[in-house]
């Protein structure tokens, strides 16, 4: 079964630094097949023996920490689902270059509507919010995007269990699986 595991927090502002060449060798190692990386933000496209998306996390995680010194956040998600879940994208995501378009893959065990209850109700007049399965969907204009209520996830509690990755990024890993 083909996944995609998204790490969070790696290569960003010279920290946590991870070679894609030797993440896709430690997957390898793990027993993955047809491992790829897509560009340097950490996501890994994989296929698995059919395992609990819990259990994925807990070796690519370990894996990560293993080889390079440092925890990593994983959220692993399998091709069928992120597949789906773009599929049934809101209409309105992804559509205006005026608005930035993030989705927010939540990592297991807790769920899409935890987080979005952690987070608070959505600003309508700041912001689209909108889940499906264990991705959440988010839309907000540049010019009033300090206002939503969801640019500000980064450091509360919410986020330690989700990793985001903007629209072109998520649609380019469901066509990579094919």
């Amino acid at each position: 079964m083909k996944y995609i595991a998204l790490l969070r927090g790696i290569n960003v502002g010279g920290n946590n630094k991870v070679s894609m060449a030797q993440l896709k060798l430690s997957f390898e190692a793990l027993g993955f097949e047809n491992v790829k990386t897509y560009i340097n933000s950490g996501n890994v496209i994989f296929d698995a023996t059919e395992l609990s998306v819990a259990k994925l996390v807990e070796q690519c995680e370990a894996v990560i920490e293993k080889e390079f010194g440092f925890h990593v956040v994983c959220s692993v998600i399998s091709a069928k689902d992120l597949k789906s879940a773009i599929t049934h994208a809101p209409e309105w995501w992804g559509l205006d270059d005026s608005d930035k378009h993030n989705a927010i893959f939540v990592i297991a065990p807790v769920t899409a509507n935890e987080i979005m209850k952690t987070v608070g109700e959505a600003k309508p007049e700041y912001e689209k919010v909108e889940a499906y399965g264990s991705v959440i969907f988010w839309t907000a204009p540049f010019k009033t995007f300090g206002r939503s209520r969801y640019s500000k996830i980064v450091g509360t509690a919410a986020y330690k269990f989700v990793t985001i990755r903007n629209a072109n990024t998520a649609r380019k890993l469901a066509e990579l699986c094919g």
